[in-house]
């Protein structure tokens, strides 16, 4: 039960950045949540979507994991190491918080649905 609620709320972290990657990046709420000037943020709008596309396709994977069940234990644990790597790899080359907001929650579902909790 810990276990889907984390990767749930993994889930919706993502799609959360989904949304912030893809419609909100060129407003002024995407330029405070990812530390952006309005001219460098007109000129990556189209790489922002397409990373946010890759963050939807996370999230798809693990609701797609949840809703198997017990037999999703392999998607849920592949989908969950993809988000702590792309967390990590992040955190180490974007921005240190990242490492808060993507990589360990991550690893804390990983470790959930691991022990079967």
């Amino acid at each position: 039960m810990i276990a889907s609620i984390l990767v749930g709320l993994v889930a919706l972290i993502h799609v959360y950045i989904v949304y912030l990657e893809m419609v909100l990046w060129d407003t002024p709420r995407g330029h405070k949540a990812f530390g952006l000037t309005p001219e460098f943020a007109a000129a990556s709008k189209v790489l922002a979507a397409n990373q946010g596309l890759y963050n939807g396709f996370l999230a798809a994977g693990l609701i797609w994991g949840l809703y198997l069940g017990e037999a999703g234990f392999q998607v849920k644990t592949f989908f969950l190491l993809c988000v702590l790597v792309a967390g990590l790899y992040g955190a180490a080359t974007a921005n240190r918080k990242i490492l808060y907001i993507q990589a360990l929650p991550a690893a804390l579902a990983l470790i959930a649905l691991w022990l079967g909790w």
